[in-house]
């Protein structure tokens, strides 16, 4: 990291221009602190795509928080991050701000997930221009009672519909037979009967308290200007209610802390209009949680190798699967770790879950005790490095992974790094670390003919 050219904002304070450099991917980015303590992100290259995203550190898993001062602690209905994203689109004037980016030429979209939520823009043209569309509608929130009876409407048709989606039913199920208590069990979209719980009043209390710039993010990617967008940056969050300005202290509700090693259960299953089975199998991480946030890096770094060495689609245990019949070319397998959840995930289609998942912890129990082959362990690092090299071809990939690292307190090229340095014992202690007996779970939805049907 080097300390460059000093910049001055309007308060009259002066700010640096921090470079973050990697010799090895020949890439750098920077960073300035604006003075309502927003953090902003410029990763410049030089394509025909920027990709923009402002992003508060607030997602559905905060369901319940006290700020600092304040006697009684605040429970949301469940949704309220999801739904306060949907709202924030539409002006005090009743125009929806999707119509502004358009007139520009610019996609606009958003998304909630467990610990945040982000807005974004892809553009070729007047990036800047659209930049302070976004900043100024996330800016200003409007919300009626009117309005928001409306959008009640509207969510719980997705609702519904996500109700209705094989995928996501397995998904989401996995997650409640991980977790016990740990509020990422719960639909970010919420449910029909807590979403119409929730008011303007809130909205505005959501808003108020995790809508402040030291809770957020501001990352660009793509041939613009640190300066020129800090200038942007500065220019409208100037104009900001001075209480919006004043840092809070949040303490959310620590969920985890009730949850063990251990998964609340071990199986669920459910019926569903569907050809094949579909299967979701949960290792539940759950010393990840605690970590610091450079362990869990690592942690996070030596997954992904885990993930290369057993579950792409060169693996042998893959292969073999698919060779057998047992699965469809249907298969993924991820990790995430925050210190909300962590969990590993391996997903896809087949006619028996059951024998999927035994050849599965076979394959892996082999692992433990014959030990990880060297030459596989160097060919997966090999391959996982040169994944990792060509996320950084794109400005949106480029984007949202350093958005995610910023929220994470990750460092990005520290993160590459980190693969040279992991070692085959590093993956071996990992492996028997996390893949216990206890940390497994399957969801299953079948064919409404095939199963019984065991509710979450």
């Amino acid at each position: 990291m080097n300390n460059g050219t000093e910049i001055r904002f309007s308060d009259g304070t002066a700010g640096r221009i921090e470079t973050f450099r990697s010799e090895r991917l020949r890439e750098a980015y920077m960073r300035v602190l604006h003075p309502s303590g927003l953090w902003i992100y410029v990763f410049p290259k030089e394509l025909t795509t920027t990709s923009v995203l402002y992003a508060t550190h607030f997602g559905s898993a905060d369901a319940a928080f006290t700020v600092e001062g304040d006697r009684c602690e605040t429970v949301l209905p469940m949704g309220c991050a999801h739904f306060l994203e949907h709202k924030m689109f539409e002006q005090p004037d009743g125009s929806d701000a999707f119509a502004l980016f358009s007139a520009l030429g610019a996609d606009a979209n958003a998304y909630t997930s467990w610990d945040k939520t982000a807005y974004l823009f892809q553009a070729t043209e007047n990036v800047y221009e659209a930049l302070e569309i976004l900043l100024r509608f996330v800016s200003s929130p409007h919300f009626t009672e009117a309005s928001v009876k409306k959008e009640q409407g509207i969510i719980a048709e997705e609702i519904r519909m996500n109700d209705d989606s094989p995928s996501e039913r397995c998904f989401v199920n996995g997650l409640r037979a991980m977790y016990a208590h740990n509020a990422v069990r719960n639909e970010i979209c919420g449910t029909e009967a807590s979403i119409a719980r929730i008011t303007p009043e809130v909205l505005y209390t959501c808003y108020r308290t995790f809508y402040r710039p030291q809770n957020m993010a501001l990352v660009l990617c793509g041939p613009v200007e640190i300066e020129t967008v800090t200038a942007i940056v500065d220019r409208v969050l100037s104009s900001l209610p001075e209480d919006m300005k004043t840092p809070r202290t949040v303490l959310r509700r620590d969920e985890n802390a009730k949850e063990t090693r251990a998964v609340h259960r071990s199986r669920v299953n459910e019926r569903m209009q569907v050809g094949k089975p579909m299967f979701s199998v949960m290792v539940k991480d759950h010393d990840a949680v605690s970590l610091s946030p450079k362990e869990r890096m690592r942690r996070d770094a030596g997954m992904m190798l885990l993930k290369e060495l057993f579950f792409s689609t060169s693996s042998d245990l893959y292969l073999r699967l698919l060779d057998d019949g047992l699965i469809s070319p249907h298969f993924s397998a991820g990790y995430g770790a925050t210190s909300l959840y962590a969990f590993f995930e391996i997903a896809g289609e087949s006619d028996d879950p059951d024998a999927v998942l035994r050849e599965i912890r076979s394959e892996l129990s082999a692992a433990m005790e014959h030990g990880i082959e060297e030459e596989a362990f160097l060919r997966a690092k090999r391959v996982l490095y040169a994944k990792t090299v060509k996320t950084f071809d794109g400005t949106r990939t480029v984007s949202e992974m350093l958005l995610d690292f910023v929220l994470s307190d990750y460092d990005l090229f520290e993160y590459v790094d980190l693969f040279e340095t992991l070692t085959r014992e590093d993956a071996q202690a990992l492996l028997a670390e996390v893949f216990t007996d206890e940390a497994f779970a399957i969801s299953i939805v079948s064919p409404l003919h095939e199963a019984e049907e065991e509710n979450p």
